[in-house]
This record gives structure tokens, sequence and C-alpha cells, in this order.
């Protein structure tokens, strides 16, 4: 089976919010349709930050997406691409559609004249993790996110 990527269209957002969907409840996220919509908007949007790549099969189902935009880094004085978010159909894991994803990232951050590529995924992530081992180095950067302040 071959599988290709893309720029998402107009036309795949009836299968784009299927996998979502299912994406934000795999990351035990709650998510409704208006966020949904407000997602699609930028992504369709040409002044938004937010691009979105989808894998396909042959016979033009989507398989896959990932979520990316560019950032500026301040003390390089380079920009950078930052990947959101990357899902793929629980039924072609192990196809490399990843592989491609992160390759169709790449090559549009090296078309830009972008400097790095980075994303992050939870500790325990042990499948895609061993994906991304073969792709790029692990930093010994730590995360952290503001509490909200009550």
């Amino acid at each position: 089976m071959t599988i290709t990527t893309r720029f998402a269209t107009e036309a795949d957002r009836p299968a784009w919010e299927r996998m979502f969907l299912a994406y934000a409840t795999f990351g035990k996220t709650e998510q409704t349709e208006d966020m949904r919509a407000r997602v699609w908007g930028w992504i369709m949007s040409p002044t938004a930050q937010t691009r979105c790549i989808v894998a396909e099969t042959e016979d033009g189902g989507l398989v896959g997406f990932t979520h990316f935009r560019s950032y500026e880094r301040p003390l390089p004085a380079t920009v950078g691409a930052y990947i959101d978010d990357m899902f793929v159909d629980p039924k072609m894991r192990g196809r490399g559609v990843v592989d491609l994803m992160i390759k169709a990232v790449g090559d549009f951050a090296e078309s830009q004249g972008w400097d790095v590529v980075r994303w992050m995924t939870r500790e325990g992530n042990y499948r895609a993790r061993a994906v991304y081992d073969r792709h790029a180095e692990k930093t010994d950067w730590v995360t952290y996110s503001l509490r909200k302040q009550e």
C-alpha cells in the first residue's frame, strides 16, 4: 500500500475531524465541536500559524495528520518548526506513516529556511518514542506549564 503526504484541503475536514477527535480521546483531552471548528479554521487560514499535513492511502483515505507551526527563536535569531500534534489511525500504525509525516514537516521546514523541528511526547509513549528516536535526538530540556492562578 502506497502512502503519501500533502497539506490538508477543505475536502479533508470530515476525515480530519474523525481523527482529531480520536487523538483527543487518546490524549484524555475534552474537545468540543466548536474547538475542532476553531482549529480547522486555523488550518485553512492563509494568515494563521497552524498548518496540517495529512497522510493518505492510494485510494484517497486519510490515515494520519500532523499539526505544526513556525516559531521565532530569539537566542539564535532563527525560525524553527514546532510539531504540536501527530496522529495515525490505529489500524495503520507500524507502516511508516509517522516517518513520512516527520519527513514532510522536515522538508517543508528546510524549504522555508527554518533551522530546527521540535516536538514533545509523553515519557511513557514508548511506541511513538521508538519512531521518534530514528529521526531526532531526545533533548535534556524539561517542559513546564504555568499553573493557572486561583
